[in-house]
């Protein structure tokens, strides 16, 4: 498998990125990390707005491989594509979908359901994710990221 067979199968669209794209994708994954560290949150939001940290991340590299993700099963696709965009492990990959799955029960079906645990990792996986992307990036497509 490959992104260009993702795209033949009408998962991803080709989409041509720019470096202020990129920018505003990890400034949102760059907020969400922040901001899911906040007091006074439930285990819930946190998880959610750290999981959206890793989701930002993951479209800032799918991006930069020339593709967007289809509106069908759209978090699944973006997750997925890191194994063919920064060559992620299916650890990681795993890791991250079985948060994607929390949060949507933890949104639409049961509050309270995510532990601190739980909340911890995700973030930790976010911060990991963030700092993977932006490495990538360096090598992989440096004209993409601004020039600080």
């Amino acid at each position: 498998m490959s992104l260009q067979n993702w795209e033949k199968n009408n998962w991803l669209v080709k989409h041509k990125p720019s470096a202020g794209e990129i920018a505003q994708l990890l400034g949102l994954a760059d907020r969400d990390l922040k901001d899911s560290q906040a007091s006074g949150l439930t285990d819930d939001w946190k998880l959610n707005i750290a999981y959206n940290s890793a989701l930002q991340s993951a479209t800032a590299a799918l991006l930069a491989s020339g593709y967007r993700a289809s509106r069908e099963m759209h978090h699944y696709r973006v997750i997925g594509s890191l194994a063919y965009t920064i060559g992620a492990s299916a650890d990681l990959i795993h890791k991250l979908d079985k948060f994607r799955k929390k949060r949507n029960i933890s949104d639409y079906e049961i509050a309270g359901s995510v532990t601190e645990g739980e909340t911890k990792e995700m973030l930790r996986l976010a911060k990991e994710l963030r700092k993977e992307v932006e490495g990538w990036l360096r090598k992989a497509h440096p004209e993409l990221l601004d020039k600080k």
